[in-house]
């Protein structure tokens, strides 16, 4: 049995399991939660109040948890465990999906200080600058690209949704090219749609800084969007050269997805070999490149040149999520990845802090 309701200050969410929780439980939960974020987006708290933690009546009835941590885990900035039980002493354990919020275990009989902190203060948001392409023409095909759009919206949400704050730059600054590949209903997803929508996004987006006048200090973590457009200007460009350099050298994360590794083309470390020599690292695959047609148009294959300078490149199947994470160094090979990659980015920061 699972009970549930909003509390003061009307954003917490209490939770009281009893018995052996079953699937009917965590959809009936999963119902009640989603009305409340579809009106306001998160959840400022998450109490779970249980003396001796029940378990599940079933494989189907644990299954039914976690699909409810992972749908939900963006959205909840702090998680108060109020028990006896010896779950509190796996606390770490049980964060580990819910990377993005805060979690802290009190003892059953104080109810009233895990409320009192999940009313309190949360943490400092992070000031994350997102890096765009200002690159609109494909090579000479007579087409257009830019960034690609899910590769800006689900880091996005992954990240705003849990409070982080977003810097937009560019090359040229103003209003970045969208590849308009990424907008047709095919490349539609969830976030897509929300950031189309979102006048808050749109505006960033319009008026997005000028790469040269950044100033890497004023930032927590750093993040590259893909797209083709990056393989012509910012695998080039010196502002950008110099940013991940001074990001790197301040041991701040730096996350890039898809085409955006690319940006680490002429990137050197400390000791003047290419960055990512000896590194973990991913991006958009050869063979994915074949199947959009462009392998014979992209200045550089990301894949190749990753393994040139020394990258201990690794790749999954063409359009499965594929993030590799090297110290602070974080990439993610396609379309697919970029969300994944956004909340290995946040994980890592937060881990630092």
């Amino acid at each position: 049995m699972l009970e549930y309701k909003f509390i003061e200050p009307g954003d917490i969410l209490r939770l009281k399991p009893s018995g052996a929780l079953t699937t009917e439980d965590f959809s009936g939960l999963t119902r009640f939660v989603d009305a409340y974020l579809d009106k306001h987006g998160s959840l400022a708290g998450l109490l779970i109040e249980t003396q001796s933690f029940p378990g599940w009546d079933s494989f189907a009835g644990f299954a039914s948890h976690l699909r409810f941590i992972r749908d939900h885990q963006r959205h909840v900035k702090r998680i108060a465990l109020v028990t006896d039980s010896s779950i509190a002493h796996i606390a770490e354990t049980l964060a580990e999906p819910f990377a993005a919020a805060e979690i802290r275990c009190f003892a059953f009989d104080h109810y009233d200080g895990a409320l009192q902190w999940l009313k309190g203060e949360p943490r400092a948001s992070e000031n994350i600058l997102v890096v765009l392409t200002s690159h609109a023409e494909l090579g000479n095909t007579g087409r257009k690209t830019g960034f690609w759009l899910e590769e800006l919206a689900a880091p996005y949400y992954v990240l705003t949704d849990a409070g982080a704050k977003l810097t937009l730059a560019s090359p040229k600054g103003g209003q970045p090219p969208l590849d308009p590949a990424s907008d047709v209903p095919g490349a539609a997803t969830t976030a897509t749609q929300r950031f189309k929508s979102d006048p808050a996004a749109q505006a960033l987006l319009a008026n997005t800084r000028r790469l040269h006048d950044i100033s890497p200090g004023e930032f927590d973590a750093v993040f590259y969007p893909g797209g083709h457009g990056p393989l012509w200007d910012l695998a080039e460009d010196p502002d950008s050269i110099a940013l991940i350099k001074a990001t790197v050298a301040a041991r701040k994360p730096l996350a890039a997805v898809c085409h955006a590794p690319g940006v680490l083309r002429h990137v050197q470390s400390a000791q003047g070999e290419a960055l990512v020599k000896g590194r973990k690292v991913t991006g958009f695959s050869n063979t994915e490149e074949l199947a959009a047609g462009l392998a014979e148009v992209v200045p550089f294959s990301v894949e190749d040149m990753l393994i040139a300078e020394g990258g201990l490149y690794s790749k999954a199947p063409d359009w499965q999520v594929h993030v590799m994470t090297d110290d602070l160094l974080i990439t993610g090979q396609n379309p697919a990845s970029s969300g994944p990659t956004a909340e290995a980015l946040l994980a890592r920061l937060r881990n630092e802090r």
